[in-house]
């Protein structure tokens, strides 16, 4: 079996202008990979050996990216990550359930951007998911629900604490650079997911004067690499997202 991690933080003293305080991170082996998000500095150890870099403001990117990694050889891209209090004020992140009955559940890996064999024209919709919070978002920024839809299907298959392996969280797969930019705070919670990814949609419409596959593009790689590339970036990832966001954006119009 692939060893992992157990992760976990201690708070510690709180300095004057972070209200989270400064953290300490110790690593565990366990039996796979876990993950955390979280907005304050902190210190990354390895088995009790600190680190001397810090990773502050904004979400833990880096740490994600590279625990992702331990994931490379095993049997699945996808891992369930437990989080809870300890008896001992410490927060744990793990695979495994844990005992107590106070713990919040995270999907990490892979999940609509990176899948393959699946048959667009035929897999099936959700229709009916996350209606309220789709039309409301759709109408206050004038995008196409069935858009916001098609993307949301993308991304994250319609599961609101899906991570990836570059960072992205939530239902529309939001980088914790982009859910600042357009005031998202809990990029976990799908009405402040969505009203921040139909936001980003609807300045990349204005930005790339409507044109719907630069759009999506942009969503995918980054409006500067559309830019740079003055169209689709030549990026199988990107090109391949541009044509199944089509695809379901023309089948949840019918």
């Amino acid at each position: 079996m692939r060893r992992g991690f157990r992760l976990a933080f201690r708070p510690g003293h709180h300095r004057r202008r972070r209200s989270l305080g400064h953290r300490r991170f110790l690593v565990h082996p366990v039996t796979r990979c876990q993950i955390c998000s979280d907005t304050a500095p902190v210190r990354i150890g390895v088995r009790g050996h600190p680190a001397r870099g810090r990773s502050g403001g904004g979400f833990l990117c880096g740490l994600l990216a590279a625990l992702i990694v331990l994931l490379a050889g095993a049997e699945s891209v996808r891992a369930q990550v437990y989080t809870y209090v300890d008896e001992n004020g410490i927060t744990v992140f793990t695979d495994r359930k844990p005992d107590t009955s106070r713990y919040r559940v995270r999907n990490l890996g892979c999940f609509g951007t990176c899948r393959t064999g699946v048959d667009w024209e035929q897999t099936p919709l959700f229709n009916g998911s996350f209606q309220a919070e789709i039309e409301a978002a759709s109408e206050v920024f004038g995008v196409d629900p069935a858009l916001v839809r098609a993307v949301v299907h993308a991304e994250s298959w319609f599961q609101p604490d899906a991570v990836s392996h570059a960072g992205a969280q939530g239902l529309m797969q939001l980088m914790p650079a982009t859910a600042r930019r357009f005031g998202v705070v809990n990029p976990f919670d799908p009405v402040d997911n969505i009203t921040g990814g139909v936001a980003y949609l609807a300045w990349l419409l204005e930005e790339f004067d409507q044109d719907l596959t630069r759009v999506l593009a942009a969503y995918n790689a980054g409006e500067n690499a559309v830019r740079r590339h003055e169209g689709v970036p030549p990026f199988a990832e990107t090109r391949e997202y541009v044509r199944r966001v089509e695809i379901l954006l023309r089948r949840y119009r019918r």
